[in-house]
């Protein structure tokens, strides 16, 4: 019988919600998503294993041989053995630690095991599982730890022949907005809502074969929406290659789980600060170059300032705001054929001077960079409820004709539906703020929309204008006045007739009053 989404998630969660009694819903998902995935490992080894042994005569090859066969046509990866030679010898899998549940020394045993399993396939899951400081007794008590593993084992067989991988990462997607949801602050450090990653994704459109890159890339949703997204519009998504660099290594772990998960194995996933070690470079030790690049960084990050860095167009960002810092990593990261950049940014980089923000900003738009401004509403995201913007920048050259010279802006602020701890976005207003970046530009700078329904309030503004305005790109400045330009005269008419009406109304009242109580000289 087909396993349910809903089946596999509850199930899941019953299994973190076992860490109550030990840990707070903060630190769930260091323990969760590891044994998530040494489960779904172990169970994929011992079906392929299985089918192996169906499928082969032992007894017509030696152990050399049949080891051979089964890592050639059958196995992607290698569960090996711990403690080889001793009396403590077991396989690395779920199923045989779960065997020694009830005897002491759990959190070591699991420990060894997901080490031994990075440790024999370094191509692929080198540093995958993380810290592990979590299979420590002191931090989670071996009962807790079994209690867990004891309830996930209830969840249904996690290998392709029993559930799609569809199915595997939406359980994953899944636990993470879970945690997200019941965590706080901390989420921001690695997930963003999945409507945000999705907007974004859809205005910069990733092609088959193209490569993405997020320079902090949490949990990895960003790379994981380019190739649902490419999939669902009848394209490959495991074409693309996928390259993402994030400064906290548990996190980076969940990335790499979540896009295994998902199926994806075209990707890299570095550990390091993006902007102090940029981690994918080229030969001559320049910045490595994207055909997609995509980021919601931390917001106003404190940093050291580069003291000589060829990324520092235009200046170098403050100490107290290395937004712009990440902007410029970006640029220098886009592939000057094709390259397009899409980044959430608090709003205060739109119009912010303070140090050497300004010159980048003058910079950054005199070089014709950034392509549109969209703005988003407030309380979005998990770790603030400032409002913030999404900045859209291409290649030097690249942009479209009509676009050249110039910066769309489209104010999305007030399209949002509330939600039980923070505003969302639907499905219509993710579509209704792509159709406005992908809308035809007139030549008075408005836009037409394809559906004629009117959509979001839009307009392009000539950089000669931006610049008149000091480079100031308050979405505000430009939107609000184009909606007054634009505004419908008839309509305009209607309500001035209908408000002198009602005046000339009030007027015959008030003398009507005066003329009763004697008092003369108010006539029209």
């Amino acid at each position: 019988m087909a396993v349910t989404q809903q089946e596999i998630e509850n199930r899941l969660w019953d299994a973190a919600d076992e860490l109550r009694v030990a840990l707070p819903e903060a630190q769930y998902s260091s323990v969760v998503f590891p044994l998530m995935f040494w489960k779904y490992l172990s169970d994929t080894w011992e079906h392929d294993h299985q089918e192996f042994l169906d499928e082969n005569d032992l007894d017509d090859l030696s152990p050399e041989e049949a080891h051979e066969i089964e890592y050639r046509d059958y196995q992607s990866f290698e569960i090996p053995f711990i403690h080889p030679g001793t009396v403590q010898e077991r396989r690395a899998s779920w199923s045989c630690i779960l065997d020694t549940i009830t005897q002491p020394g759990l959190g070591q045993r699991v420990r060894a095991s997901l080490q031994a399993i990075e440790t024999a396939n370094p191509d692929k899951f080198s540093r995958l599982f993380g810290s592990m400081t979590w299979t420590s007794e002191e931090v989670l008590p071996g009962e807790v730890l079994a209690a867990v593993m004891q309830t996930m084992d209830r969840t249904p067989k996690m290998h392709e022949g029993n559930m799609s991988h569809d199915v595997l990462g939406g359980a994953y997607e899944y636990l993470l907005k879970r945690f997200s949801d019941g965590s706080g602050t901390r989420a921001g450090q690695f997930f963003t809502p999945r409507e945000v990653v999705e907007l974004i994704v859809e205005v910069l459109e990733p092609k088959g074969f193209e490569s993405v890159y997020d320079p902090t890339c949490g949990s990895g949703g960003m790379l994981i929406a380019s190739a649902n997204l490419l999939k669902a519009r009848g394209g490959r998504g495991y074409t693309l290659s996928l390259y993402g660099q994030e400064a906290v290594p548990d996190t980076a772990g969940v990335a790499r789980m979540n896009l295994f998960m998902h199926n994806l194995t075209q990707f890299k996933v570095e550990v390091g600060d993006t902007l102090k070690d940029p981690r994918f470079k080229k030969p001559d030790g320049s910045v490595a170059q994207f055909d997609v690049i995509v980021a919601n960084p931390p917001y106003s990050l404190r940093w050291k300032p580069w003291a000589n860095d060829p990324r520092a167009i235009g200046g170098v960002a403050p100490p107290q705001f290395a937004d712009w810092a990440f902007v410029q990593h970006m640029i220098a990261s886009m592939d000057p054929k094709k390259g397009r950049a899409g980044v959430v940014l608090p709003k205060g980089v739109l119009f912010r001077s303070s140090g050497q923000e300004g010159s980048i900003r003058q910079r950054v738009l005199d070089d014709d960079l950034l392509e549109a401004v969209i703005g988003l509403p407030a309380n979005l995201f998990y770790n603030t409820t400032i409002p913030t913007c999404i900045l859209v920048f291409r290649a030097p050259g690249t942009k479209t004709e009509e676009r050249m010279n110039g910066v769309l802006f489209i104010d999305a602020s007030n399209r949002f539906a509330k939600a039980k701890n923070r505003n969302v976005l639907t499905n219509t207003d993710i579509t209704d703020t792509v159709t406005a970046y992908h809308a035809k530009v007139c030549a008075d700078g408005t836009t037409v929309d394809p559906d004629g329904e009117g959509g979001l309030a839009a307009q392009f503004v000539p950089m000669t204008e931006i610049a008149a305005n000091g480079y100031d790109l308050n979405i505000s400045l430009y939107v609000k006045r184009a909606m007054a330009e634009q505004a419908d005269l008839p309509t305009l008419i209607e309500a001035y007739n209908l408000a002198r009406a009602e005046r000339q109304r009030t007027e015959q009242h008030m003398l009507a009053i005066l003329a009763d109580a004697g008092v003369e000289g108010f006539d029209e």
